[in-house]
């Protein structure tokens, strides 16, 4: 794959290859729907130059699951030279209007039965629904064999009569949303080269092949649904088979067993409810667990290799690195505890998180990378990209981590304050803002309240509050989930302090704050 290319160019030319191979087995709905990759691609060049008519603005949003539509939908807009935002439905309303705003979001792709699904997001008046053009496109069958035929014997002249672009490289070919300390998303820019050489590192593994066949069923606001799940297959050839969401096990399970999955991708609070509703046989096919996202449990690696045959493998990303960097593989590639060693072309230094010197090998501090795969920027904001960008293209991430002298790379805590709950980030400042709020306390004074995230073997983390005053914590509970605050922001623990514990520098002591959270 050439990164300078534009990714409409890649994608068209991976798709029309092997043109009567399936490419997308959607088992969303009520019956599976298999969809080949002549077909497939000729829907999307046609919903691509009608976007490429009726929308003007560069980037629009997709409002809907992973599936054929979502997955038509993105490419569509890819083909049309538009950049798709997959938005975050999942989010409270301020935030998803607040993204759509940064944005200058103005068209959102989605489906009706998402509009009735989700009545309280931000709905603007251009939307349109893909599924019914979809349905559109397939009854006009002499159309689509026509533009199959072509396809099949001209390639290239049905890529210029649809316009696919060609230019890519540092352009903006995505952006995804992520929570940032302050509580509201912060836009994150993906190039063309960013995604083409995440893809070329995820090729480079050796861990998918030909005959891979991959169960997506992460959001596609999720980098990890995406790029790995999304567009790394399509440029790669091999199937794609899709459930609705990680959490509707039934038809992800009967996906698995039905279509002999060999990789699942997927978060350990997802991977766990597999092991929990799976019966015999249901997970024999099963070669790799690819998990990423939040920190594994000992205990749930464990329990997914001697349940199955298959192998656990961790992986280590980021929004702002397209995501992967480095990934456990079978055999001598894997380290206990470890998330593996860094992808190729991604380089690593370890700096001391109080002068930022560089440490040495073994030595633990905040991890900083650098590779093609790091993002340009974030939307709008250029302080912050400055804060984690350095000049010399190195990305400071907040993470603690060090690398042993074999280069496998270990993850020791998050120097940032976020917590990863179920895969999502949860930053701690807004949470205190918001529970400042419930209870009527100025922030003005010495903090009255800090919240902390600890070790949980169901999600990943869980949230505590440290509180300098007394409450009915249920009744505050209530109150932050009458305000709107996502239920993974809501902590589930309660602890009375005396103080809320500080530096000398007025700074928080997230050291004391974090033993205070871990009591009992």
């Amino acid at each position: 794959m050439n990164q300078d290319n534009h990714i409409a160019q890649e994608l068209f030319a991976a798709l029309s290859k092997g043109s009567g191979e399936v490419a997308v087995i959607d088992y969303g709905l009520p019956s599976p729907v298999r969809v080949e990759r002549g077909v497939f691609l000729v829907l999307a060049l046609l919903l691509a130059r009608e976007l490429r008519t009726e929308i003007r603005e560069d980037r629009v949003g997709v409002v809907l699951p992973p599936g054929l539509a979502g997955i038509l939908a993105n490419l569509a807009l890819i083909l049309a030279g538009k950049i798709p935002v997959n938005l975050n439905f999942t989010l409270g309303a301020e935030a998803i209007a607040h993204s759509m705003e940064e944005a200058e979001i103005r068209t959102v792709l989605t489906a009706h039965a998402m509009t009735k699904k989700f009545p309280k997001f931000p709905w603007p008046e251009g939307w349109l629904d893909v599924g019914e053009k979809l349905k559109a496109y397939r009854k006009n069958k002499l159309a689509i064999l026509f533009r199959l035929i072509w396809l099949r014997l001209f390639p290239r002249s049905i890529g210029r009569h649809f316009q696919i672009p060609s230019k890519g490289g540092s352009r903006e070919a995505a952006l995804l949303f992520t929570s940032g300390s302050s509580g509201l998303p912060k836009g994150v820019v993906l190039t063309h080269a960013n995604l083409l050489a995440n893809c070329d590192q995820i090729s480079r593994t050796g861990l998918f092949d030909g005959d891979s066949r991959l169960l997506a069923n992460l959001p596609l606001f999720h980098s990890f649904g995406f790029t790995i799940a999304t567009i790394y297959p399509l440029l790669e050839g091999f199937q794609v088979v899709c459930a609705p969401s990680p959490l509707d096990l039934s038809s992800s399970l009967r996906a698995i067993r039905e279509e002999k999955i060999d990789i699942l991708l997927g978060t350990p609070t997802f991977l766990r409810g597999y092991l929990r509703k799976a019966k015999e046989n249901d997970l024999a096919s099963v070669r790799y667990v690819a998990a990423g996202a939040e920190k594994t449990p000992p205990s749930l690696r464990e329990k997914w290799e001697s349940a199955t045959s298959c192998k656990y493998l961790e992986g280590y990303g980021l929004t702002e690195t397209s995501p992967v960097l480095s990934f456990n593989l079978p055999g001598d590639g894997s380290r206990d505890k470890s998330v593996g060693r860094l992808l190729h072309g991604v380089e690593t230094k370890v700096i001391d998180p109080e002068i930022e010197r560089d440490l040495q090998p073994g030595e633990t501090g905040i991890l900083c990378f650098r590779g093609p795969n790091v993002f340009a920027g974030y939307l709008n904001q250029p302080e912050k990209t400055r804060e984690v960008l350095k000049e010399d293209g190195w990305f400071v991430t907040g993470d603690l981590g060090r690398i042993d002298e074999d280069g496998f790379l270990f993850i020791e805590g998050r120097l940032s304050r976020f917590s990863k709950i179920g895969g999502e980030m949860v930053p701690h400042g807004s949470v205190e803002e918001a529970v400042m709020k419930a209870l009527g306390l100025s922030a003005e004074e010495d903090p009255a309240c800090v919240v902390a995230g600890i070790e949980d073997e169901t999600k990943g983390e869980r949230l505590v509050l440290l509180l300098s005053s007394d409450c009915d914590f249920e009744v505050l509970r209530k109150k932050l989930s009458y305000a709107g605050l996502p239920n993974l922001w809501i902590p589930k623990e309660f602890r009375r302090v005396d103080e809320i514990p500080l530096l000398p520098t007025g700074k928080l002591d997230l050291t004391r704050v974090r033993k205070l959270a871990e009591e009992n």
